[in-house]
């Protein structure tokens, strides 16, 4: 179904339910819940998907998993979504988190192919088919290296909060530690507790993050290098590669099928 609402079609009697809807660019949908588990998948765009535990982006043609009750607001810059919603009584396999998913060609089809359906479709047809089949495709789904943990310490979170507006690859421990008015040993520990990441990690995670959403939509790497505070293009390339395992020209390249600007 296309441009429907799950809270008028969430007692439909079957386990999957699948909607399409397209966004404008920048339309944030606030922090709301599902009774069913959504598998929320961008067909074009970026997507910024934000819970208590952290935050996510979902680059284009992939997915983001959010289990049954999870709040989560979603920001949509430039989205096309396909949906489904579980019931979870069917869910098997799937992490009990948020977290981005890898679709592969099959799985993007049938999603393609899911939201054409009518919300009553025939569960012994051919509809029931590609919905069992999307059911067995999902948990063969890989996780995709893009979240970002929010600490639950206020003060910390609001010092995480501050970064996300503005990250800064120059941004010092130290300088984190004086603020919070505690050793650098102190902070490094209560850092790592809240987060499981070194500071340096969180860094340079939420700096991948923002740089993600920036490259989908048309900045080039130079330009969100020298924003990050990167000394170099090369520098924040190098970056790039070790958290997400190649350059952010072939990351693009491959996500959208175009290449990045310089």
């Amino acid at each position: 179904m296309r441009n429907g609402s799950i809270d008028v079609l969430d007692a439909t009697p079957r386990a999957v339910v699948a909607i399409g809807t397209d966004y404008p660019h920048g339309y944030l949908l606030p922090l709301h819940r599902h009774r069913r588990a959504q598998l929320l998948y961008g067909a074009t765009g970026v997507m910024k998907v934000s819970t208590q535990d952290g935050n996510w982006v979902v680059p284009p043609q992939q997915a983001v998993w959010i289990p049954p009750g999870v709040a989560h607001e979603v920001l949509m810059l430039g989205v096309s979504t396909r949906s489904l919603y579980l019931e979870p009584a069917v869910i098997t396999g799937m992490d009990s988190r948020c977290q981005v998913i890898g679709v592969s060609p099959l799985m993007r089809q049938l999603l393609i192919e899911a939201v054409e359906l009518v919300p009553d479709y025939d569960e012994a047809g051919r509809d029931g088919a590609l919905v069992q089949l999307l059911l067995h495709e999902l948990p063969r789904s890989a996780p995709l290296p893009l979240h970002l943990p929010l600490p639950k310490e206020p003060r910390l979170l609001g010092l995480c909060q501050i970064f996300l507006t503005k990250p800064d690859a120059h941004a010092s421990p130290v300088q984190w530690a004086e603020q919070l008015h505690v050793s650098l040993r102190s902070f490094n520990r209560l850092f790592r507790q809240h987060t499981s990441l070194s500071f340096s990690q969180w860094r340079q995670q939420a700096s991948v993050l923002s740089a993600l959403s920036r490259l989908a939509v048309g900045d080039s790497v130079t330009r969100i290098a020298l924003d990050l505070g990167y000394d170099s293009p090369a520098a924040f390339s190098t970056m790039f590669r070790r958290i997400l395992g190649q350059a952010p020209s072939a990351w693009l390249e491959k996500t959208t099928g175009h290449p990045s600007k310089k």
